[in-house]
């Protein structure tokens, strides 16, 4: 995505450059050469800077308001996204000129010096990205003799060609015959079959793998190939073996044992009973239409939506099929038209999550409770709220509904991450219908706290979805699949339960311990769906205190210190996705305003407000605002998968430096303390 000054690609070290970057340490905390520390203003000063950037951010945020009472940012991942869309079109012979061009444009822009794509803002060059992001502009018509695509080709040759790349890469080769069926781990679609208490059955997975194997699975039965348009020998280390053999694992260990267990599947698929294939492969497109949102996608997520059109199409749905129609037109929601004429594929979109991190930082910033802006935007989450039953219920059957999904429409996964931050925010806002506000707010407290996991913590979407097996499985290499609890989202349920007045029920103090369990001996917390612990300690500090720790706890002095010996040189806060796998980058990054603001909220909430880190933290976001009130973020700093799929929420440069400044400048929330 980005090329250093000399003209090399991409990240070469840690925290290569980055033109918005003035001050980066150098991981263990070195600063850059000829660098000084920048001074904070004097108190009064700063604190009318500080003031002055909120009612700046404030305005900029109360104008991206839609009618309807929503917010939401554009959500950025990688390549991928396009080149798979452009994949699929290709595969159901639906592919327009407009589209593809659109389409290459960002993926051309996208591409770094070296020919390699990466999957984060200054990342390393990702092999399957590569891969995809090249067949995708050989579609779009780019010869493979242009210089582009040379360095693209050349760069995957020397990292193992096609045969190294990601399981999902060459799945969507295979749909073309650009690589053997015979070559890929095996996934019957009697996987269906398997009753919940057995390992390995469905609801073993993470909602968002769930909704991706299902499909898959027929997808894997029928082994379709399309005639393809095209060679891609040069993307193989040598044509003439494109998978070389490889030794099996030893057979002691999961991972040959899992090895032997494909190999016997791949017999299974020659000699599997036709009527119980065809019944599992009906089953799988019963669960799959079923799970169909009104808007036409699965879960809200581009790659279940994706698999779910390919494996009803081979079950010959056809495109004008009423479930058909409805999967493609979501999908084309999923496009972002840039000015430049290019086209973005987003993952996924967050209106209720935006939305709920937008009220807050709002009201924290000295708005009104009863702000029209306000009023509306909880008048559309109440809307959003999901009272049926979905697949959580598997493991919480008899648990009563009430809770919000991420999405416009995903009402069979709403998550308890977003459940808790809308109850947080409803608890900001004076709504005209009180008796309606308290009594959604019962049902999500009450649906939050029957999610807890076994052992006092809470992950995003399902109870004890703690499985090992299912990480193991050779299908699985693209990515987390289960959905343990984190200290993020247990963090966010604890403070939501301090706010309902709930911080010395039994089950909020298991949730206390296993946040101070979890605690790393750097003082840190780890962080699972934001980058990484800046972002963990960020959400848990607050938590903690809301629910009566004081600051004086030894868990807050310790992160309060760790969050003081990373702080860069700028003022500002930031950290690397490299920190997810290499720990000499943990805690560091370039300043970024979300990961600043992050740290900020942390502090304040561990009373530092008139320290020099807090000061100088809020003057390095007051000096890096730009004109109209927003800040500039092109920095990954969220995640789907830590490191193997990472996100740039758009807003999130927006909603949190808001937040951090209106916390400083008005004080810190409390439960009971009135706005």
């Amino acid at each position: 995505m980005t090329a250093t000054t000399d003209g090399s690609a991409g990240a070469v070290g840690p925290r290569a450059a980055a033109a918005s970057t003035t001050n980066e340490p150098r991981p263990g905390g070195a600063a850059a050469p000829g660098l000084g520390r920048t001074a904070p203003p004097d108190a009064a000063r700063l604190d009318e800077a500080a003031a002055r950037a909120a009612e700046r951010a404030a305005g900029h945020l109360l104008a991206r308001q839609d009618p309807e009472g929503w917010w939401k940012g554009d959500l950025e991942t990688n390549v991928t996204m396009d080149a798979e869309d452009l994949l699929l079109r290709q595969f159901l012979g639906i592919l327009d000129a407009d589209t593809t061009h659109a389409a290459a444009l960002h993926i051309r822009r996208e591409q770094r010096e070296d020919g390699a794509w990466a999957t984060f803002y200054g990342g390393p060059g990702d092999l399957s990205a590569t891969v995809e992001a090249y067949v995708a502009l050989r579609l779009a018509g780019d010869p493979p003799e242009a210089p582009h695509m040379a360095r693209a080709s050349a760069w995957a040759r020397a990292a193992g060609g096609i045969a190294s790349a990601r399981v999902f890469t060459r799945i969507w080769l295979a749909l073309f015959g650009w690589w053997r069926w015979e070559d890929l781990p095996e996934l019957p679609p009697e996987l269906i079959f398997l009753p919940k208490w057995f390992p390995l059955n469905i609801y073993d997975f993470g909602c968002w793998a769930r909704q991706t194997i299902v499909p898959l699975t027929v997808v894997s039965a029928k082994r379709p190939v399309r005639p393809a348009p095209f060679p891609l020998d040069e993307l193989h280390t040598d044509p003439d073996l494109p998978d070389p053999p490889r030794p099996l694992a030893p057979a002691t260990g999961w991972d040959g044992l899992f090895q032997r267990l494909d190999k016997a599947l791949h017999v299974y698929h020659r000699v599997a009973p036709r009527a119980l294939r065809r019944t599992a492969m009906n089953q799988a497109a019963r669960w799959i239409i079923e799970r169909q949102e009104n808007d036409g996608c699965w879960g809200g997520i581009q790659p279940p939506a994706v698999y779910s059109v390919i494996a009803l199409h081979l079950l010959g749905y056809d495109l004008q099929h009423p479930v058909m129609r409805a999967g493609l037109a979501s999908l084309d929601r999923f496009a972002v038209w840039r000015e430049d004429g290019s086209r973005m594929i987003e993952a996924c979109q967050s209106p209720v999550w935006d939305t709920c991190l937008a009220t807050i930082a709002l009201a924290d910033a000295g708005l009104e409770p009863d702000h029209p802006a306000l009023v509306k935007a909880v008048d559309w989450m109440l809307d959003e709220e999901i009272t049926r039953t979905g697949d959580w219920a598997v493991r919480r059957p008899g648990l009563p509904p009430g809770g919000w999904a991420f999405e416009f429409h995903n009402d069979n996964y709403p998550d308890i991450d977003d459940t808790a931050e809308v109850l947080l925010a409803f608890r900001r806002v004076r709504h005209p219908d009180p008796a309606r506000l308290e009594a959604a707010v019962a049902r999500g407290a009450r649906w939050t706290l029957g999610m807890q996991s076994k052992g006092g913590a809470w992950g995003a979407f399902d109870a004890d979805n703690t499985s090992a097996l299912p990480n193991k499985l050779p299908f699985c290499d693209f990515g987390e699949v289960i959905d343990p609890p984190s200290a993020d989202v247990t963090a966010h349920v604890v403070e939501m339960l301090a706010f309902e007045g709930l911080a010395q029920d039994p089950r909020t103090r298991r949730g206390i311990d296993w946040l101070l369990a979890a605690q790393e001996p750097n003082g840190a917390w780890f962080g699972r769906w934001g980058v990484n612990h800046v972002y963990g300690t960020g959400s848990v500090v607050p938590a903690l205190t809301a629910a009566g720790l004081p600051v004086s706890h030894p868990a807050i002095r310790r992160s309060v210190r760790w969050l003081g010996s990373v702080q860069n040189e700028d003022g500002g806060w930031g950290e690397d996705l490299r920190s997810y796998h290499d720990e000499e980058w943990i805690g560091r990054g370039a300043s970024t305003a979300s990961q600043t603001a992050w740290a900020l909220i942390a502090l304040l909430a561990a009373g530092e407000r008139d320290s020099e880190p807090v000061r100088r933290g809020v003057a390095w976001l007051a000096e890096t605002q730009r004109e109209d009130g927003s800040w500039d973020e092109p920095y990954f700093t969220g995640t789907g998968f830590p490191w193997d799929f990472s996100i740039n929420y758009h807003l999130y440069r927006q909603v949190f430096p808001l937040t951090a400044l209106g916390r400083y400048v008005y004080g810190e929330p409390s439960p009971g303390k009135a706005r």
